[in-house]
């Protein structure tokens, strides 16, 4: 059965940084291609980063680019995102998952991360 729990949001200022992590069980984060996605209040939720399976490549949004990383903790099961100089557009619950994941999926119960001004 898999199972995804988010972590590490928070409260930060635009321009911080803030480390989420996810742990998933019920299957291998690095045998398959991994995903965070994020859903603001009134929005649909949209993907910000993916990496591919067997340590492949990284691909992000154009909002994301240039200021987020996915990577793997391997040992630990565990996908992180590094978010750097966030800004206030970036407020949102963060949710992982595997890769294709649609609605009908199952989802951990995400993070939240606001950024203040």
């Amino acid at each position: 059965e898999v199972q995804l729990v988010e972590s590490g949001g928070g409260l930060v200022q635009a321009g911080g940084s803030l480390t989420l992590s996810c742990e998933a069980s019920g299957f291998t984060v690095d045998d398959y291609a991994v995903g965070w996605f994020r859903q603001a209040p009134g929005k649909q939720r949209e993907g910000v980063a993916c990496r591919g399976s067997n340590n492949g490549p990284a691909t992000y949004s154009e909002s994301a680019k240039g200021r987020f990383a996915i990577f793997t903790d391997n040992p630990k099961n565990t996908v992180l995102l590094r978010m750097d100089n966030l800004k206030t557009e970036d407020t949102a619950v963060y949710y992982c998952n595997k890769m294709p994941a649609g609605p009908y999926d199952y989802w951990g119960q995400g993070t939240q991360v606001t950024v203040s001004s």
